[in-house]
């Protein structure tokens, strides 16, 4: 991973909690709260020049960027939700560039995961934990920040202990 192992970990001490509320927001409401993605950017925005250099810094800003225009041109084509549009903006200046395609399939294989655990759980005794979450009752919808908060945190976390 192209990650340091510091940087992970001083990133992950605010992305975690945040990743988290996100996941526990998103199932409960449908909604991923712009104040949580505020946060999220601010962290990195505060943190980042600490902890690399600032011609990097600036290149992960530039990526905020790129997919804060990309997600509203997904979100306008209705492909994705506002909340998920501009959680993966929020997010992106996290991932180390050489990291992309390590994150894609890290993505793709929890977002399976976190797609078949929903439903299981939707289908399942576990419902009655929380019977008054949104994410049950919205048909084919699913609650996209499970899958991207989660995929946050565990490449957080893989680079604390694999990072460069």
């Amino acid at each position: 991973m192209e990650i340091d192992s510091l940087t992970a970990l001083v990133l992950a001490i605010p992305a975690i909690p945040l990743s988290l509320y996100t996941c526990w927001s998103d199932l409960r409401g449908m909604r991923i709260p712009n104040g949580t993605v505020l946060l999220l950017a601010g962290a990195f925005v505060v943190l980042g020049p600490f902890l690399m250099p600032f011609e990097t810094y600036l290149w992960r800003l530039a990526q905020l960027g790129v997919m804060l225009v990309l997600g509203i041109l997904a979100n306008a084509g209705g492909l994705v939700g506002a909340g998920d549009a501009k959680f993966v903006a929020a997010a992106a200046p996290y991932i180390a560039a050489g990291d992309l395609r390590f994150v894609l399939a890290l993505f793709t294989a929890n977002l399976l995961a976190a797609f078949a655990t929903h439903r299981l759980a939707k289908h399942s005794g576990l419902r009655r934990l929380a019977p008054d979450w949104e994410s049950w009752s919205r048909g084919r919808d699913f609650p996209m920040g499970l899958a991207l908060g989660g995929t946050l945190s565990l490449y957080l976390l893989l680079g604390i202990f694999l990072g460069g």
